[in-house]
This record gives C-alpha cells, structure tokens and sequence, in this order.
C-alpha cells in the first residue's frame, strides 16, 4: 500500500472515489439550508484549458510577420518553398516486387529454399515441384491478404484540405494547399479544413476586426471531445476544421513540419518486425540448428564412407541427404500457419472485425496491455446533458425546458446542439411536434443571442395560456450567478462540477412579475458520456487478463471522471511524466505500467507510451480513431481502429472494427485465443516431429546405412502436413489469459516428445528385424526382403501424426475433444497408410494383423505421451528455465521477478496491519459508545490474515 500511495501522491493525483456521481439530489460542499448565502464573495474556479505548444524557431519566427492585406511575394514564395519545401506529406511506397520476395525471407523460408536449389541440383523434380508450390503458396497468401490494406501516408494526405484562400501579391487568391509556405496568409471560415498549421491573427479577411474566437475542432489530432476555442494569437492545426467564426492566420509550419506531419513521420519510421514472424523465426533457427548438425554429419560420414565406390559421388550422397531434409522440415509449417490465421480472419469478419494485417491474428492473443484512445473510441465523442445541478425548487425538466427556449435554433455550437438534442429526447411537449422550431404553449418573442462580451443568449417568452411574459437566460456559469445577484451554492457547485471535467451552464428566469430581477434555475452538466458498452468491455478484457489503460489528448480532470465512470480508478497522469528529465526510462516505465491511464498527450506521447511498453516485453495492443492515434497504432503489436475512424487510423491499424464501441473486441480477443491454441498446437506437434524423425534417421543411417525410399518419406511429410490443414477449425480450449508461445517450454517439450518417440521407432525396428525377420536391406533388394520399409513407414506416419491430438491442450486430451471433422482427417490419413501397405502398390505388403497392430500401438502410445506432456507442464515454471537454462536475460528476469514478490508481500502484509489497527479501533469505539452490561461478553473482534483479504482487493490497493 504504501508503494501505490507514493506512486499516487508522486504523480500528483488523488482518488477521489467516494465523490458524488451527480449534484441532482446531493448539496455541494459546505452548504446547508440554513446558511446558504446569496451574494457572497465566492468566485468560480475556471479551469485552465492546457495545450501542446509548439516550438517555433527564431529563424522561423522572422518569416511570420508578412503584412496581412498584401502577402508574400512570388520571390519570397519561391525562397521559402526552397528552404521549407512543399505543404504535402512526402509518400513512401515500396515496390510491389519487393514487397512480394519478402514473404520470401526468415529462418524456415530460407532452409526450404536451399533444399529447393539443391533438388534442383540433382534433378529431383517431384521435390523441386512440392517444395517450390508450397513456397508460393504461403507467399501468395500473405501478399494478397495484407495487399488490401491502404498506405497510411496515402491516407494522412488524404485529411489535408485540396484548396486555400491566401493572400499574395496584394491579392486574395484561391490555390492548392501544396502551394503553402512559412509566412503566408490565409483565410479560415466555418467548415474549413485547415491547410496548415497557422497562428491566428484576430482580423477578417479584408482586415476588419472580428468578434468572438474561432471555434475549432481537433479532435481528430489531439483527442480533445470539445471544440477548442481559439483567440488572436493562438495556433491550429493543420486538418482540423473550423466549426464556428472566421479569422486570418499566418502559415507557421508546412508539410512534415506539422503536428500532423510529425504524426506521419512515426508512422513511417516504424517498421519493426512483428511479433509473430519473431516467433517463427526462433522455432526455424532451432530446426534450421539440428537439421544441418544432424543432415551434414550424415553428409561427411557417407562422403568417407563410400570414398571411391559409386555411392560415395557426391551428387548421389547430396540426392540422399537431402531427401531427409525436405522430410524433416516443416516446409508446410508457413502454410498451415497462414491458412489457420486466414481461416480466423474470416470467422472475425463474421462479427465486424476486418484483419487487414494477418499475423495480427495470433499476436492478438498475446496481448496483455491495451492502451484506449478516450474520444470517440471509450466515449462518443457527443457532448451529452448530464445529470444537473438544481435550485430553487425546479426539476430536471424544468431546466431543460428554460435552456431550450433559450437556445439557439440552427446554431453548429455543440453546446447549443447539446441541450437542443437532450430537451428533444427527454420533455413530451417537445417530441411529435408538427413544427420544429415552436414549443407547445410557448411563444418566443424576441431573442438575443450569444454574445461573446455577454456570454449568455435570452430569450422572452410568452405563455400562450395565460399570457405571462418572463425572460430566460443561459449562458457561462459566472455570468448567470451574477445576473440573479450571487449564490455560493451554486459557485460551489460550478466548481465541483469543474473539478470533475464536467462542461457547467448556468440557466436562469426572472422572478413572476418582474421583468429585470432574475432568479436562478440551476446549472446545466455536459460531458462526453462513455459508450454504453465501454464499461463492461473493460470489465470482460480485465476478466481475461488484458490490462486497459485510457490514453488521451484530452484535460486531465476529464480523463479522470471519464476513467472513474468506466470503472478504472483515477491513477491519470499527465503528458509530462512521459518525458520527465527527472526520472531515469525505468521509472518512466513502471509508472506507464502502474498508471491506468494518460491525459494531455499528443501522438509523439502515445507513441512513446506503447513504445516503452514494449521494451519491457509487454505485447500491446492500441485502438483508436483520429489522425493522433495513427503513429501509435502503427507501432503497437496490434493496432485497431475502431468504428467510425479516420482513414489514417484505418490504413495505420492491423484491425478494423465494423461496429460501434469496442464490445467486438472481446470477440476478437476469443477468437484469436482459439487461433492460438491451433496454431501453437500444430508448431508442437511439427517440432516433435521433425526432432523424432532426423534422430531416428541420424541413427539407423550411420550405424545401419538403413533409410526409407525418398517416394514414402515425401509422402509422409506431405500427407500428414496437408491432414493438419483441418487444425484451422479444431475445437480449442480459451486460455483465461494472455497467451505466450514460451519458446523453451515448446522446444524442452518438443525435444522429451522427440526422445520418446524415437524410442518407439527403435523398439519398431529391432522388433520386427530380430522377431519377424524384416531386415533393413537395400532399396535395389527384392521386395519381400524390403517388408521393414512398410512397417517403418506406416509407425513414423502414425505414431508423431497421432500425438497431435495431444498437443492441442496442456491438460489431458479428453479435456475437451477434437472437432469430428478433425478427428476424421487425421485417423483418415492413417487409415490411406494402412492400406498402402497391406494392399502394396508403392511399397511391399504386410500382413493386415501386423499392420493393424502398429497402428493401435500408435494410437495408444499418444495417451502415454499425453501423461508425460502433462506431467511436464506441472513442474514447468520460469524458474526452472531460468536454472536450466541460465542466460544473462533469464537471470535479469528472475531477480526482477523475486524483488516484485518482495515487495507484493510487504504490501500485503501492510494491508493486513492497518487492517487490524482499524478493526481494534472500531472494537474500542464500540465499547466506548455501547458500555457492555454487566456479565455480557463482547464478541472477539475478527482478525485479518492473509488469507482474509481478497487477491484481487490487495492488488488493487497495491
């Protein structure tokens, strides 16, 4: 405990946990009936609006003062276009071609395609042709699916608006974007998309001064849920658009010089290689590691061996090795792994989840942090009437109906469009009206709308019924509590309402029978509610283990009401701990993990947060929907864009979300788990395989100069990886956390497995050799002197092909059975093996009893390994790994790991200790105010323990 208290205090928040939900039936602070003060020298607490600044260099600060009603000149443009360059986004397109070979690269592609030249090289077309189609195969698919998705930088250009008005030459004159330099003037109206970034200059287009401030909407850059107000003096941003005024601005920044240029740039820097194709690559070392040790001392042993003889050329000798090669690797281990994570692309299509970057299937089940963009992707990005804050005996209605005669009809303020849209939905006299702009009963007289020296619109009103005329006023808090002669009530209630991100309106009516005397109604809450879904799709992803933490362009006290209404608490720091000179990248680090979320960010922040997630090994997952969430998106593991995105946020994600909200991703989160466990399942049963099949063979080449024909070893390898395809739609078992491959535990498993059935295929061997009489003879010799080609191939088909059904799950495999259709193909395919060699054809028959015998030895020995496979897991930890297996990155781990438990168990010990103080002191405050009677016994107070508190009450206290 007193390790988060410091973290909280340190980062300068406070969970306030117990702070009222709403002010509808609860009085602020300080306040009672009998004191309540009207005009009293309380003030309301505005709170600072805090935006990134950006840097302008003196350089650039002295092309900025160019005269507004003139404009540069043609020469003065033509010097800065030289120096700035053009106001576009640099595109960065890789060549198709290119693009296409990569699928060709990494550890297990390159070892196929050495053995394709070498079959090449001595002629064996049939593998030459297997080995080249499955190469292309596994390339075409990967090219076509990811072929889809748009280029990110294609899209951010996209976002900037085609035309300008801009002053040149003493004339106001209307040009591409593009054409933009440092020091021009523009034009910014309503609906404007902004063509760069600019600082505004407070005059109109003919040079007239301008009432109010532009009203700008940003937040599709910074993430912000309202309009932002901006003065002269102020800069906005390039792509964000204009919803209310008109001024002129001077162009500060150009092209990739933007915020959002800069946005592109990290999308552009980041191409870091996935986390799955990481994976893939580790197991093909490891099989490329045993494959050439084993395949190239069998290779100088028989150069030796048959030195001078006509087996020992070296062509005849590489013929043969490298039959062993093309069956020991899993040249079908791309390929099923595509055609599984396609097949879950398609299933996730089914529930609006668009995979657009295929490998992100799989690393979807491993993450384990998912950072949330806030507006627009937690929340709707609408501001929303919530619950209000009352006086003077009026109802919510009541207040409702006041603001709406005082609104605006038609006005693009989202404000306005708020209380609007909440007193339509809410109030009966509004709703089935055959006019729009009348209410029932009412009549509006005259209107003043707003004013931004006032700060309030009002309104008169005439009550058709009984002819009474009142007028209504709405507008900024401080306004209206001046206009009805002060109250501290409802300045408290401002400033709680403030305190807690909450957008207050004061509205106010005048007294009956007065027209001058206001008395005031009550304050009108907005905020950007959550979605309805939002707060169960935290609760569901932290259920599996996937940690959420909300990151957002957005005001800090905002993020931290909207944190406490999704159920998170309110540990929100600001932009600032990101880049804290202060404190050492560790420190950074483990506040990004303990935090639950950030505010006040802009992409470069965003970017930096899943970026140092990242470096502790943490598998990220980011979803998002504006151009500020694109660089992040872009570099997390699984980047998603939710519905309703950008195009930049769409092309930078791996996955797009069809749907509202982000209830789908728990849909996405389940199937990728399912998809995991098939994939891993079938690396385990490969990897066995392959170390089964090159130690057998390793032994019975040197010692017995003893191998199958190269046609039933192809076989082997093709049928049985073509019978696994069907793993796409096996039956899996969800894991209740973030999956990880574990690549040691795979490889040990793999290896034990390996051993185990390696000495099966001996006891099969020696057996059927010493018993039967089934000697190894030559591949020249009589075919009934070639029956123990039979039985071997029908038990090294069988007996590895079987064991799949156990490596599907960790546990026992009748924990949960294999689909039927699964189950058929593999038992099919042994079945196609069984009668090859009890009917002959490509290899000599052998009795139907013998043959039947080795399969249903086959079968079963796959339950004795099931044991096995699972005992292993029950003594597997890290631990072990760590010992067995001591690297410098282990040991690292493991003493963090040690000093982490250190420190759980301090925490927990100090929960349980002020837990016993308080329950002692509330035991003494019993006796105090409930003296026992004489001969009664007081009950014992319970005493904490350990085991008392929850696990999941102390990890969050801790």
């Amino acid at each position: 405990m007193a390790d988060k208290q410091e973290f909280i205090e340190t980062s300068g928040q406070k969970q306030n946990a117990d702070q009222p939900a709403n002010l509808g039936n609860v009085r602020p602070e300080g306040a009672d009936s009998s004191s309540k003060k009207k005009g009293g020298d309380l003030q309301v607490e505005e709170q600072e609006h805090h935006e990134h600044k950006d840097q302008i260099s003196p350089e650039l600060e002295a092309l900025l003062h160019t005269d507004p009603m003139h404009g540069l000149t043609d020469q003065e443009v033509e010097e800065r276009r030289a120096q700035w360059g053009a106001n576009e986004l640099k595109e960065v397109k890789k060549n198709p071609i290119l693009k296409f070979l990569s699928y060709f690269t990494g550890a297990i592609a390159y070892l196929i395609e050495v053995a394709c030249i070498i079959s090449a090289v001595v002629k064996d077309w049939l593998d030459f042709g297997i080995i080249l189609a499955l190469l292309l195969v596994n390339a075409c698919i990967g090219f076509i699916e990811e072929a889809k998705a748009e280029s990110a930088l294609d899209a951010l250009r996209q976002t900037l608006a085609l035309k300008t008005r801009c002053w040149r030459n003493g004339h106001l004159v209307e040009l591409d974007t593009s054409a933009l330099v440092p020091g021009d003037v523009i034009v910014l109206r309503l609906g404007d998309i902004i063509p760069a970034d600019g600082r505004l200059l407070g005059i109109g287009a003919t040079g007239e001064a301008t009432e109010g401030d532009l009203l700008i909407d940003q937040s599709a850059l910074t993430g912000e849920s309202l309009p932002v107000s901006k003065k002269k003096g102020d800069t906005v941003y390039s792509s964000s658009i204009v919803k209310q005024g008109q001024q002129m601005a001077v162009v500060t920044k150009t092209g990739v010089n933007t915020f959002i240029g800069r946005a592109a740039n990290l999308i552009s820097i980041t191409v870091e290689e996935g986390h799955f194709q990481k994976i893939i690559n580790r197991i093909g070392n490891f099989l490329i590691l045993i494959t050439v040790v084993l395949v190239g001392i069998i290779l100088v042993y028989q150069l030796v061996h048959f030195h001078g003889k006509p087996d020992g050329d070296f062509l005849t000798v590489l013929g043969r090795v490298l039959v062993l090669t093309v069956a020991a690797i899993p040249v079908g281990l791309p390929t099923v792994m595509s055609v599984t994570m396609a097949v879950g692309a398609k299933q996730l299509a089914a529930k609006k989840v668009i995979v657009k970057r295929l490998t992100a299937v799989e690393e979807m089940a491993s993450v384990s942090v998912l950072c949330s963009d806030k507006t627009g992707t937690l929340t709707l990005n609408e501001l929303t009437f919530d619950e209000p804050y009352l006086t003077n005996g009026y109802s919510a209605d009541d207040i409702l109906l006041y603001s709406y005669l005082a609104a605006e009809a038609g006005a693009n303020d989202p404000i306005e469009l708020a209380v609007r849209t909440a007193a339509e939905e809410q109030l009966p006299i509004l709703q089935n009206r055959t006019h729009k702009h009348e209410v029932p009963g009412y009549k509006v007289t005259s209107f003043l709308p707003f004013n931004p020296a006032t700060k309030l619109t009002q309104a008169t009103i005439s009550k058709k019924d009984t002819g009474e005329t009142f007028k209504v006023a709405k507008g900024a808090p401080q306004v209206i509590i001046r206009l009805v002669g002060g109250d501290d009530d409802a300045v408290r209630a401002v400033n709680a309402l403030a305190k807690r991100g909450l957008r207050a309106l004061g509205v106010a009516k005048t007294r009956e029978g007065s027209m001058d005397e206001f008395e005031l109604i009550g304050m009108i809450s907005l905020i950007d509610p959550p979605r309805p879904d939002s707060a169960e799709t935290i609760a569901r992803c932290r259920h599996m283990g996937v940690d959420v933490k909300m990151v957002t362009g957005d005001q800090l006290i905002i993020a931290k009401e909207v944190s406490h209404r999704l159920g998170l608490t309110r540990v929100i720091l600001d932009a600032n701990h990101l880049v804290d000179a202060d404190k050492s990248e560790d420190e950074v680090t483990e506040h990004c993990i303990r935090a639950d979320g950030f505010a006040q960010v802009i992409p470069e922040h965003k970017y930096r947060v899943v970026e140092l997630l990242q470096k502790r090994g943490i598998i990220v997952g980011m979803t998002g929907d504006g151009v500020n969430d694109a660089p992040a998106l872009k570099k997390a593991n699984v980047g998603i864009a939710v519905h309703g995105c950008t195009d930049a946020a769409r092309s930078a994600a791996d996955i797009v979300l069809l749907a509202p909200g982000l209830s789908t991703i728990v849909d996405g989160l389940m199937t990728s788990r399912a998809i995991f466990q098939r994939m891993r399942s079938y690396a385990l049963y490969r990897i066995t395989s392959t170390v089964h099949f090159l130690m057998f063979f390793f032994f019975v080449v040197m010692i017995y100069d003893w191998s199958l024909p190269a046609r039933l070893l192809i076989l082997i390898c093709i049928l049985n990886d073509l019978a696994t395809l069907v793993i796409a739609v096996d039956n899996a078992q969800l894991s209740p956390h973030p999956d990880k491959w574990r690549i040691g535990q795979l490889i040990t498993l793999s290896l034990t497995l390996g051993v185990c059935l390696t000495a099966l295929s001996f006891a099969h061997f020696f057996v059927f050799w010493k018993h039967f009489g089934y000697e190894p003879s030559r591949l020249d010799a009589p075919e009934d002197q070639r029956r123990l080609e039979s039985v071997m191939y029908l038990h090294i088909s069988s007996a590895p092909h079987f064991v799949i059904f156990s490596t599907r799950l960790t546990g026992y495999f009748w924990e949960n059975l294999p689909s039927p259709l699964f189950a058929a193909v593999i038992i099919g395919t042994q079945i196609v093996a069984l009668l090859m060699v009890v009917f002959g054809g490509l290899t000599p028959k052998i009795p139907f009893s013998q043959a039947i015998v080795v399969l249903l030895i086959s079968f079963g020995y796959f339950i004795l390994l099931d044991v096995v496979k699972v005992n292993l897991f029950k003594i597997w930890s890290f631990e072990l790994t760590a010992a067995v297996v001591r690297t410098p990155a282990r040991r690292k781990k493991l003493a963090e790991r040690k000093t982490h438990k250190v420190q759980q168990d301090r925490v927990w010990n100090n929960i349980d200790h002020v837990r016993e103080i308080v329950l002692k002191l509330k035991a003494l405050e019993a006796l105090n105010e409930a003296p026992k009677n004489e001969g009664e016994i007081m009950e014992e107070a319970p005493q904490s323990s350990k085991q008392g508190v929850p696990r999941n009450e102390k990890e969050e206290i801790a």
